[in-house]
């Protein structure tokens, strides 16, 4: 599977943007998928996973509330839907695949970047104060 992901771009502090998250290739519908992000001082921070057909979701403590995770398998697309977003969320943000099908694992497991091994380029997003 080949991931993309897009939507980032300049906010300011209080804005919303919608990232997505597009695959080709492999069943994407059978896989989990996570966004993490990178920024100065802090890699592979998790954000949010969503299970293979979209009936649990996860959140890291810094954006519940505030992110919201979703899929459409019809379209081979997730989303990360961002609001209220604070200038501490300027980061490079990525999509992932995990590497297991249908897996039904816990917050600590999808928090876990080594257990994803499908990463898109990355989305740059900014937020000004």
């Amino acid at each position: 599977v080949q991931l993309q992901a897009s939507g980032g771009g300049l906010v300011q502090a209080g804005g919303s943007l919608r990232l997505s998250c597009a695959a080709s290739g492999r069943a994407f519908s059978n896989y989990a998928i996570g966004w993490f992000r990178h920024s100065p001082g802090k890699e592979h921070e998790f954000v949010a996973a969503i299970t293979w057909n979209g009936g649990r979701t996860y959140y890291a403590d810094s954006v519940r509330g505030r992110f919201t995770i979703s899929r459409d398998n019809a379209k081979n697309t997730a989303y990360l839907q961002m609001s209220s977003l604070k200038p501490e969320d300027t980061a490079v943000y990525y999509c992932g695949v995990v590497s297991v099908m249908y897996t039904s694992g816990s917050y600590q497991y999808y928090a876990a970047w080594d257990n994803y091994n499908v990463w898109g380029q990355g989305t740059l997003v900014t937020v000004s104060s």
